[in-house]
């Protein structure tokens, strides 16, 4: 990636996961059902449809697979993970962050799966495990280990264009509550060539 499309990833990251780690609404997942002007309609898994407006400046974030040794002490990444009995966490996905980008730092709910948490924060220790890796997460006030498992999706971020947002494409999205209490966003995370946004 040339470093001025490193620099607008980056500024897209740091623009769109504030809002993930600091909104009180449940994320929109599902398929995008259609896209007229600014206003998107995400279809859920179950069936349900919910409305989006975009804003005028919205834009398109990919998330696109890297290898778990992209993961090195020193880099700082988000994971939706649950917490095992030993006290330790799993991971169901990782997603890294470009260098410089420290945000949502912590360890809070989140709603991927019942029981699962979000964790970002600084990686410490990286140990391997069989062919996956123990994680060492240090964030304020706190530090977890994490396992993340082989085959638990890994992914960076990657500007995308505002053209891949089609109907049946899988999204992602941390809407925030407008004044007329419909959702409002202005970034939409898509996985790349079709999979679905891991977190």
């Amino acid at each position: 990636m040339s470093a001025l499309r490193y620099l607008v990833a980056a500024a897209a990251m740091a623009a769109v996961l504030p809002t993930v780690a600091q909104t009180t609404q449940q994320h929109v997942r599902g398929k995008v059902g259609s896209l007229a002007g600014n206003v998107l309609v995400v279809r859920g898994a179950h069936g349900g449809a919910t409305t989006v407006q975009l804003s005028g400046d919205w834009s398109v974030v990919v998330m696109r697979p890297v290898d778990v040794a992209t993961i090195q002490p020193g880099s700082f990444i988000g994971t939706t993970e649950f917490e095992k009995p030993d006290g330790t966490g799993q991971s169901l996905e990782v997603h890294v962050f470009p260098p410089g980008v420290k945000i949502g730092e912590g360890h809070y709910p989140w709603d991927l799966k019942p029981r699962s948490m979000m964790t970002n924060g600084t990686i410490g220790k990286v140990t391997a495990v069989g062919k996956g890796r123990m994680l060492e997460v240090g964030y304020p006030g706190g530090m977890r280990r994490i396992l993340v498992p082989v085959g638990v999706p890994v992914v960076a971020t990657a500007p995308g264009d505002r053209s891949m947002i089609k109907k049946g494409v899988n999204v992602f999205i941390a809407p925030a509550k407008l004044a007329d209490g419909s959702l409002g966003a202005n970034r939409v995370l898509i996985g790349e060539n079709g999979a679905a946004p891991p977190m």
